[in-house]
Formats: structure tokens, C-alpha cells, sequence
């Protein structure tokens, strides 16, 4: 425990800054938290709650519409009520940051909350220009910074002075537009681009090289091929040189040609939010704006820490929220790292795709040996049942030992079976041990034995759930 006399100022009040602060106080630090804008950051306000609402409610427009009991059920195209959905969208968000957020900070008495920008004046002191008017200084032993990210803009002629969509204004369209082109083939962009979709817009995906490029090539080819299917188009090498806008559609010059579309969706990557800090001056550094941090969470300034979209960590919430735990810990005398050697992913789309420690390519430029097996779905019962056979589950694991080093998923609740492969790597399995562990039958987490079986059986020749 800390030393009760301990004040840390926290930047920011999204996953990783609230988790510094809870923190923080449980182990006997005072903390000041300033937030520029609405308390709770991306992850609850427009990020990962309001998406996964819209994408789920796209999901079962399409299963209304579409799915693979045709034959023996109705099916029908649905009205879509936008604003009807968006209502019901805002109101979760609404609650969940009360819950999770405001509430928590009014009811501990260790934290106070000021409102404004803040900018370090130096090692141990933050001017707060608040949004009420005035100024104050913040005197800390610890600092935390946790600002997160935004949209980033890229370099397209014209774009700028158009009326673009990022990911947060799309979150909250009022309409369905009838054509949407979408800049960018990565998570956010996919996404949303099938969300839409499904939601009854024509749309159009721009992908300079392929889709989900830093992804084994196999899992942008199933999702390519997901898509295709349901009508979304797919243009590969493909990049926007000029955009316009006439006060009714957009024009984007490709090397292709023209399109035209009532709204543009751009989806290209974040920027950290930290040029307003003054980081320079007091000797943080920086790469192209992400603060760079230690394994302790540490800047190159000691006393002052970082974690989240702000910092080179990759971008996901409950890395933020590890990240700011692990910080406060270090901030009041302890001594943690974050491990990030099996961190799973998730992509929302339809098929999901969830990932886990290294690619084939990753294990082998480390100079691992390596085997692999690649399981269709048509050999997994819960996908055969399901009448969902699209997609795949692949492992990868060093061919000597045959301990497991990563894997890729292409399938229905993918991201529902990821975690069972993360605490296979954590624990140093093998494939072998984990084709001989017992698995619920007829559950999508079986495909993960049944791969790991692929590498010793020909799992065709096996009865429906044979160990």
C-alpha cells in the first residue's frame, strides 16, 4: 500500500484513466481527475457500447431478412426506424456512463473532479483551463495520463472541407444513408461498413491494399468473401485522390475512376490526443503522438505515466483499463508489467474474427519452427447445426514442442471462443494437451479441439463428438 499522503493528478476519465484512479485510491492516494469533455471517454460515449448496439441491431435486420432456416421460417424485409434505433442506442450509452462512470466519481470522496483542459507547466504541475471559465493549477507527486485517441484525418484533397463521416458521426446518423462509401479495410471501418449494410445502405468499401491488412492474408479473404456475399463491394488497391462535396453528394476520384455517395464514411486509423499537453517541453516523448511508455507504464519522465489509445500500446479498452491498473500500482510502490504476449482481438463483423498471440508470419520473422492446421467450419458440429459453415479457426504452434504460439479465428461468436485460446498460450499448452482436454459438444469453443486434433487425426474420420 501507498503512502496515504500520495496526490496523482489523472488526465483523461476513459477505461485506462478511470482504472488509475480507482486504483489509486484503493491504495491510499488522493487523485484530481480532469476531463475536457463528457466524462467516461470513448469506449462508452462513441466507441465500443454505441457500435456494438448498432451492429447488433444490423444483425438482426439481416437474420429478419435473411438466414438459413428460409425454407422452414418467414422471412420479410424489416422497416428500419433510425431514429427509433438511435434512441434506444443513446439511452444504454446514457446509462452505462452513469453506472460505470459518473456515479463511481461522485461517491468517492477521494477524487476530484475538475473540468477544462489540461497542459503541464512542468514535472509536478498542470495548469486546468476550465470549461466554466478561469484557470487552476494542479500540484501532484504522480501523474497519469490516459486522453485517448480520435479519428484521424487523412491527407485526401479536398476532404477537409467536406462533411465527412468519422466513426463517432456515424454512430449517430439519424437516417440510413442509400450509398455509403467507407475509406479504410480495418476494424473500425468493416464494422461499421457491414452495419450499414445490413441496415439497407449500398456501400462501398475502399481498401488501398486488402482487407485487414496487418492480418494473416486468410482472414481478410473469409470476410471478403462474407461481404461479397451480402452485396457489399469490395475494391481492393484502391485509393481516394480528391473528394467533394455538393450539399447533396459526394465525389471521390480513385485510380479507378469516380464514385458518388450521399455520405463518406472515413476509417483509416487514430491520433492520440496529446498535442494540447505540452509533452515537448517537460521531456515526454513522443512517436507521431503517442506517448511512448515503459513495461511499467512509465514515460521517459519519471513520475509520470501513461496508458491507452494515447500511448504505442494497441488500441484496446481493456488494455487501457489494464495498462491504467498497472500504473496506479506502480505510481503508489508497487512494481507490475503488462504482458501483452496473448492479447486477444476481436472484430465485430459477421462472420466475428478473433485473434491470439502470433500469425504464422509473425512466429516465423521470430524464428520459430513452426506447424500449422487450418480447420474448416464444415467440421465443426455447432457451425454444421447452425447451417453457418463460413470461415475457419487456425493454430499455429512451434513444431518441435507443439506448444501452442497463436491463433486465428474466422466464425459465429469467435470472440466468445478466443479466450479459452489465450489461457491455452498462458499456460504453455500444447496442441496435443488441448485436443485431449474435455470441450462442451455442439459449442463453437470445440472448433479449438478440434484444430488442436487436426495435428496428429483426420478429424473427418472421428464420430460427431469423440474425444
Amino acid at each position: 500500500m501507498s503512502d496515504n499522503n500520495l496526490h496523482i493528478a489523472v488526465i483523461g476519465s476513459g477505461g485506462g484513466a478511470m482504472a488509475a484512479a480507482l486504483k489509486a485510491t484503493e491504495r491510499g492516494a488522493t487523485v484530481t481527475l480532469i476531463e475536457r469533455g463528457t466524462i467516461g471517454g470513448t469506449c462508452v460515449n462513441i466507441g465500443c457500447v454505441p457500435s456494438k448496439i448498432l451492429i447488433r441491431s444490423a444483425h438482426i435486420a439481416h437474420l429478419r431478412r435473411e438466414s438459413p432456416f428460409d425454407g422452414g421460417l418467414s422471412h420479410h424485409v424489416p422497416e428500419v426506424n433510425r431514429p427509433a434505433l438511435l434512441a434506444q442506442q443513446q439511452a444504454r450509452v446514457e446509462e452505462l456512463r452513469d453506472s460505470k462512470y459518473e456515479s463511481i466519481l461522485d461517491d468517492n470522496a477521494a477524487i476530484t473532479v475538475l473540468k477544462g483542459e489540461a497542459r503541464f507547466l512542468d514535472h509536478r504541475t498542470i495548469k486546468v483551463t476550465l470549461n466554466d471559465g478561469g484557470e487552476q493549477e494542479v500540484h501532484f507527486d504522480k501523474a497519469f495520463i490516459g486522453t485517448g485517441a480520435r479519428p484521424a484525418e487523412p491527407p485526401i484533397t479536398g476532404l477537409a472541407e467536406t462533411p465527412y463521416l468519422t466513426s463517432t458521426t456515424a454512430l449517430e446518423l439519424s437516417h440510413i444513408p442509400e450509398r455509403l462509401i467507407v475509406i479504410g479495410a480495418s476494424v473500425v471501418a468493416l464494422e461499421l461498413s457491414q452495419a450499414f449494410a445490413r441496415l439497407g445502405s449500398k456501400v462501398t468499401i475502399l481498401a488501398r491494399s486488402r482487407m485487414l491488412s496487418q492480418e494473416d492474408p486468410a482472414v481478410g479473404e473469409a470476410v471478403e468473401a462474407a461481404f461479397r456475399r451480402e452485396g457489399i463491394d469490395v475494391l481492393k488497391q484502391t485509393w481516394a485522390s480528391e473528394i467533394s462535396h455538393d450539399d447533396r453528394l459526394f465525389t471521390v476520384r480513385i485510380n479507378a475512376g469516380t464514385l458518388q455517395a450521399e455520405q463518406l464514411l472515413v476509417a483509416t486509423g487514430r491520433t492520440p490526443n496529446t498535442e494540447n499537453l505540452n509533452l515537448d517541453a517537460i521531456g515526454v516523448a513522443t512517436e507521431r503522438g503517442a506517448i511512448r511508455i515503459d513495461q511499467q507504464m512509465q514515460t521517459t519522465v519519471p513520475g509520470i505515466y501513461a496508458a491507452g489509445d494515447c500511448t504505442d500500446q494497441p488500441q484496446f479498452v481493456y488494455v487501457a483499463a489494464a495498462g491504467g491498473s498497472r500504473a496506479a500500482i506502480n505510481m503508489t510502490g508497487g512494481d507490475v508489467s503488462l504482458d501483452l504476449s496473448a492479447m486477444p482481438a476481436v472484430i465485430f463483423t459477421d462472420p466475428q474474427v478473433a485473434t491470439v498471440g502470433l500469425t504464422e508470419a509473425e512466429a516465423e520473422k521470430q524464428g520459430f519452427a513452426v506447424e500449422t492446421r487450418t480447420l474448416d467450419l464444415e467440421n465443426v458440429p455447432r457451425a454444421l447445426v447452425n447451417f453457418d459453415t463460413q470461415g475457419f479457426i487456425k493454430m499455429v504452434a512451434e513444431r518441435e514442442s507443439g506448444r501452442l504460439l497463436g491463433v486465428q479465428a474466422v466464425t459465429g461468436e469467435a470472440g466468445e471462443l478466443i479466450q479459452t485460446a489465450v489461457m491455452a498460450i498462458r499456460a504453455g499448452m500444447t496442441v496435443q494437451t488441448i485436443g485431449d482436454e474435455l470441450f462442451p459438444y455442439l459449442t463453437m469453443v470445440e472448433g479449438l479441439k478440434l484444430c488442436a486434433q487436426t495435428f496428429t487425426k483426420d478429424v473427418k474420420q472421428l464420430s460427431c463428438c469423440a474425444g
